[in-house]
């Protein structure tokens, strides 16, 4: 028995030993790599601006997709980085002048009272657009403006028309390209082409402003050929398909519910049409020209109605029924092609000129498709469903601080893989998403 005790003892001590000696693995200091993020410039539409909730507010701005990489920069050497901040004590302001939105509960026209989004007041905080609040002594490094398309860079009336410039543009002609690399960045970032195909997407395809391949290819390098003049090292973005945005996603194509005698009145009207019903859930109709002599069709399985449509028509004044939807709240086949073949090219175009001017390029595309899918991250469901997703603000557009965030993260990885830097990920989750009353 003392024997083997012996040998047990001895084995402790051998296995102590082992373990003892057991290398241990070191993380490798966070380092800036190749770039110098000493002056950092983002320059974009409301993603990068932190517009989120159908407006542009306080918390939005501290949360924005570029306040986050710049955060992240400062860890490796970046410098302060400046944003066109509206006064923290107000309520924002949305395009439409409106207010922001927040969870709430609302009673539709039925008398059924539930969560939904609701303004937060009666009209957006109009004294924003007031005040011009530019300054050579701290020029800013968010050049995220809701509503910048890329051919806007260029203009020198773009600050005329669009307030969220005005409010920090130099002069009132001056050009956001010229003010956006006024700084002479040391490195940037491109989130451009989206507000193009955005669009169009939330008219429904009755207003196309989508610039050819070639005159999209040729404005994004005249912008590429400004941001690396001094050298500066940069990374852009490809533009994701803006049809797996839950505005486009959430109200199913198949919501008509139908008791019996609703379903043989319909038949009796839409059989002859060759458009039949059933007791439960059936397809909207939808107005299409070509459809036949009433303009009118069943809506597709594949075909897309927007956030915009007005629900409580729907549910109250039969429209979809009696009075088929109009195409500016629907994104029929047809249409959803044209897009996505759009994006498709614009994203092509993207890529090649990352390849030849030699910076590092972020998938967008890709992270949006991730979001449909839904993915775990650190243990915490995010997917691009409304409101529950986690991810998209209340806009159903915009993401939310938590999905910027992940959307940061994915600028970041492209970064360090593409200049060897370390720059730290961000912990999406100390992040918030929607707030439920």
């Amino acid at each position: 028995m003392g024997r083997n005790l012996k040998w047990i003892g001895l084995g402790i001590v051998v296995l102590t030993t082992i373990i003892s000696c057991k290398p241990k693995y070191e993380e490798p200091p966070i380092s800036k790599g190749e770039i110098d993020p000493t002056r950092f410039v983002m320059l974009g539409g409301g993603h990068v601006a932190g517009y989120m909730n159908d407006g542009l507010y306080f918390e939005g701005q501290q949360n924005s997709l570029a306040n986050i990489i710049a955060q992240q920069f400062a860890t490796v050497g970046g410098g302060g980085f400046n944003q066109p901040m509206v006064d923290q004590s107000s309520i924002g302001i949305s395009s439409n002048l409106l207010a922001p939105m927040k969870l709430g509960y609302k009673t539709d026209c039925k008398g059924v009272t539930s969560l939904s989004p609701i303004r937060i007041a009666a009209q957006g905080d109009l004294s924003i657009f007031n005040q011009n609040i530019y300054s050579t002594s701290a020029l800013f490094g968010n050049y995220g403006i809701p509503g910048l398309k890329l051919s806007d860079v260029f203009s020198n009336s773009f600050a005329a028309s669009n307030p969220f410039f005005g409010r920090i543009a130099s002069s009132s002609t001056t050009r956001v390209i010229d003010d956006a690399f006024a700084s002479q960045p040391t490195f940037f970032s491109l989130f451009l082409g989206l507000e193009e195909v955005l669009s169009y997407a939330k008219s429904g395809g009755k207003i196309d402003n989508m610039p050819s391949n070639s005159l999209f290819a040729s404005d994004y390098e005249q912008v590429l050929q400004i941001a690396t003049a001094n050298g500066a090292k940069g990374v852009i973005t490809t533009i994701p398909d803006v049809s797996e945005m839950p505005y486009f996603t959430t109200i199913p194509w198949n919501g008509l519910t139908l008791d019996a005698v609703n379903n043989t009145t319909l038949n009796a009207i839409y059989n002859p049409l060759g458009y039949y019903f059933q007791v439960g859930s059936n397809p909207f109709m939808i107005v299409d020209s070509t459809a036949n002599d009433f303009a009118v069709r069943q809506i597709l399985s594949n075909e897309l109605l927007l956030l915009s449509l007005p629900l409580d028509s729907v549910k109250c004044n039969q429209m979809g029924v009696l009075f088929p939807i109009r195409d500016e709240f629907v994104l029929d086949t047809g249409e959803l092609q044209y897009l996505r073949s759009v994006i498709t090219g614009y994203n092509q175009v993207i890529r090649d000129l990352a390849a030849e001017y030699n910076l590092a390029v972020v998938s967008a595309d890709e992270f949006s498709s991730k979001l449909k899918s839904g993915f775990v991250y650190n243990g915490v469901t995010m997917s691009s469903k409304f409101v529950s997703g986690g991810a998209y603000s209340l806009d159903g557009i915009h993401l939310n601080e938590k999905g910027n965030a992940l959307l940061a993260n994915e600028f970041i990885k492209s970064i360090n893989q593409k200049y060897k830097s370390r720059i730290p990920l961000v912990n999406a989750n100390a992040y918030n998403a929607t707030f439920f009353p």
